[in-house]
């Protein structure tokens, strides 16, 4: 998929203005580099234009300095909304037998080209600021979880950061996932 250009230039925009405000999530990081690598790749500035579509705002958080990768994760303070009410995967969605949600979160990133963030990702995002101080995220769950039926999340509650566990075809109207993003 690709983005028009009118589409390219407002999301450039809105991703300069939040990597500028917030700095502290990217020191040492210049956005024309950013920019740069974003105009070199259309498939994923699209799929950043899903991820802030559906709520996530998403934000640079570092750079991999083997590959040169930016890694952008979903910063917004709540997880996002656009994602919301969604089972783990497609295996919990089907072992419902009721109330099915319209989607998982791993079918939902897969469309979008993105990944969910891992438990330890979480963590990192947590040191960041505070996020899901009211809401939770499902997070990427180890196959030895999931093949007991389990799926986890995270969320920040009294100053801490706590990682839970549900199975993976419950879904709730606070939870959605974060993502990550390589470009």
């Amino acid at each position: 998929m690709e983005l028009s250009p009118a589409q390219r230039e407002d999301l450039l925009g809105v991703l300069k203005v939040r990597f500028e405000k917030n700095m502290n999530r990217h020191q040492g990081l210049a956005w024309a580099k950013v920019k740069a690598k974003l105009e070199a790749n259309a498939g994923k500035l699209w799929s950043l234009h899903e991820m802030e579509r559906t709520g996530g705002e998403p934000d640079v958080v570092g750079q991999d300095k083997k590959s040169g990768e930016y890694v952008f994760y979903d910063c917004s303070a709540e997880t996002p909304k656009g994602r919301t009410s969604v089972c783990y995967d497609r295996e919990g969605l089907e072992s419902r037998k009721e109330h099915k949600p319209s989607n998982t979160a791993m079918d939902m990133a897969a469309a979008m080209g993105i990944e969910l963030l891992t438990e330890e990702e979480y963590q990192g995002l947590q040191k960041l600021g505070d996020f899901d101080k009211k809401t939770s995220s499902w997070v990427k769950t180890p196959a030895d979880i999931r093949e007991l039926g389990g799926a986890l999340y995270c969320d920040r509650r009294y100053g801490r950061v706590f990682t839970g566990h549900n199975g993976a075809q419950s879904y709730y109207s606070a939870r959605a996932f974060r993502s990550s993003l390589r470009v």
